[in-house]
């Protein structure tokens, strides 16, 4: 049996972003500070903060007044901001810069007069951030669709003003397939300049998928409430591999690994690098001796903290 591992895996520069936002207000503000919902979705981060006294809450009403508050890396809509405004609080936003992007083209689109087409995942962080953003006042409206299907029965009420943006973290292939569906339909919908799945999720399912060609069953590091850790394993299985979620090396089943020899491995982008190699020296602990690594491409992208703690982490460094 031999291990193979995605190249890239782990860590986005949203994720890092968000985690050494907390890790700064931690060291500047110290215990106890409050994060609206969880700051990435990784149980173990988040057992890590809570250790050090972090709280994470689902609503800002579970905060005291006066209190420092973070806001996730999935982004919040535009009422919280207005909440915490008028409860006092001090927010620091950890919305990651690409979901930013896409709140402020819905700001914009739905200020125009168009209604917007979201696709996403019903009930997820980012997807309840977004339709926080639609203008409601100047009269615009979303409609949320998640599958092919989903897009052929879409029926909307202005075909002449429409815009479609999408979750960051979804499957490639399938937001494709959705988008060419709205496009064939809604002759004059309009989307963004640039694909709203973000580079990590495009660049870590191009690297599953050079996994899934050369290995027998792929192991994806992630949480099951992740949606881009269930994108990795979805699109494993769509290509005739099978493919397994786990948070842990314990998690592994070895009846999933019966008679297979070559074992893939990667993780989501919530995922530490620590998770993924206890996973390999729990291999190597059963006397796997062969660890490759596989090419892929080098990401470089790096997004700026926030203003007010930006002098904090230099130095820090």
């Amino acid at each position: 049996m031999q291990i193979a591992l995605a190249n890239p895996r782990g860590f986005c520069a949203g994720v890092s972003r968000a985690i050494n936002i907390v890790e700064q207000v931690l060291i500047k503000y110290g215990p106890l500070i409050y994060v609206r919902h969880e700051i990435v979705h990784n149980r173990f981060i988040i057992e890590d903060f809570r250790s050090r006294g972090v709280v994470f809450v689902n609503e800002l009403c579970e905060i005291p007044d006066d209190s420092v508050v973070i806001f996730s890396a999935h982004g919040v809509a535009k009422h919280v901001y207005q909440q915490a405004e008028v409860r006092g609080l001090m927010v620091i936003d950890a919305t990651c810069p690409l979901v930013t992007k896409i709140h402020r083209q819905v700001d914009k689109l739905s200020v125009r007069g168009y209604d917007i087409v979201i696709i996403g995942k019903p009930g997820h962080a980012e997807i309840v951030g977004i339709q926080g953003h639609v203008n409601t006042h100047h009269g615009s409206q979303s409609y949320l669709i998640e599958t092919v299907k989903d897009a052929y029965q879409l029926e909307v009420r202005d075909t002449h003003k429409l815009a479609y943006v999408t979750q960051t973290t979804l499957s490639v292939d399938e937001t494709k397939a959705i988008i060419d569906v709205l496009q064939s339909r809604f002759k004059n919908i309009i989307g963004p300049d640039d694909n709203d799945i973000c580079y990590a999720t495009q660049n870590r399912q191009q690297a599953v998928k050079d996994l899934a060609r050369q290995c027998d069953v792929v192991l994806v590091v992630g949480s099951k409430h992740s949606s881009n850790s269930n994108s990795l394993r979805l699109l494993v299985e769509k290509m005739g591999t099978a493919a397994y979620l786990i948070d842990e090396e314990q998690d592994i089943n070895p009846e999933w690994l019966s008679g297979k020899l070559s074992i893939g491995i990667t993780a989501g982008a919530s995922v530490p690098e620590l998770l993924v190699q206890r996973v390999v020296e729990n291999f190597k602990g059963k006397g796997v001796q062969i660890v490759r690594e596989l090419s892929g491409c080098q990401e470089s992208v790096v997004f700026r903290l926030p203003k007010t703690l930006e002098d904090q982490s230099r130095l820090a460094h």
